[in-house]
């Protein structure tokens, strides 16, 4: 590691993060790797690719450190096969709490009646555990939401793109038996199972879903 020449110390490499999904994904696999750190029963993350524009679900909308803590709850309950959530994966039920609190999360309120336990938060100590893996991620996250936002109706994108292309191919809703779903290109998930983490089980393309983009 470069070092200061005039006291010795380290310099702070910090590397630069890129605005588009491969790397943002990249971003969130080493985040996760940090949790494994601490937590080595986690299985690995699939498909981080999948959390990135994912729609609202009971997890939270919002892509953050917080937002993947909580999606290691789902993946350590899927492990341990521990049913964390009920009524089609909506509703986060004590079992589930009480895996968020061996991660450093907490939920101070009483449960919310459709949702359960669900809106967890960090506990102080957990945030300054992770701080630099947080901070590292909270910078991708900016610089892809600024690329989000700069690309208006005005920037051309090319056809593939307006068609919903994101670098390769068309993007469809592939859904697991626990009634959640996420956006993905087919090509992608026929290389490997991506898998809830809410159930355990992998997401799947319906039918009607590969017919309207003729996908075989």
């Amino acid at each position: 590691m470069p070092r200061n020449r005039n006291t010795g110390t380290p310099w702070l490499v910090v590397h630069d993060v890129s605005t588009t999904p491969p790397v943002l994904a990249a971003e969130l696999a080493l985040a996760w790797a940090d949790i494994q750190r601490h937590h080595p029963e986690l299985p690995d993350l699939a498909a981080p690719e999948s959390l990135i524009g994912e729609s609202s679900s009971a997890c939270g909308a919002e892509l953050s450190f917080e937002r993947l803590l909580h999606e290691a709850v789902h993946g350590i309950a899927a492990a341990r096969g521990v049913r964390d959530t009920s009524r089609a994966g909506r509703y986060h039920n004590r079992r589930f709490l009480a895996i968020a609190e061996e991660l450093g999360l907490e939920h101070s309120e009483e449960p919310h009646p459709s949702s359960g336990f669900s809106l967890v938060v960090m506990k102080p100590e957990t945030r300054k555990r992770y701080r630099p893996t947080i901070e590292r991620l909270q910078r991708a996250l900016r610089a892809h939401s600024v690329a989000t936002a700069t690309d208006t109706s005005r920037t051309f994108r090319g056809p593939a793109a307006r068609h919903g292309s994101s670098g390769g191919g068309v993007r469809v809703k592939a859904v697991c038996d626990c009634g959640r779903n996420v956006r993905v290109v087919p090509s992608v998930l026929a290389q490997a199972p991506i898998m809830c983490g809410a159930c355990g089980k992998p997401f799947r393309i319906p039918e009607k879903e590969k017919e309207a983009v003729g996908v075989g």
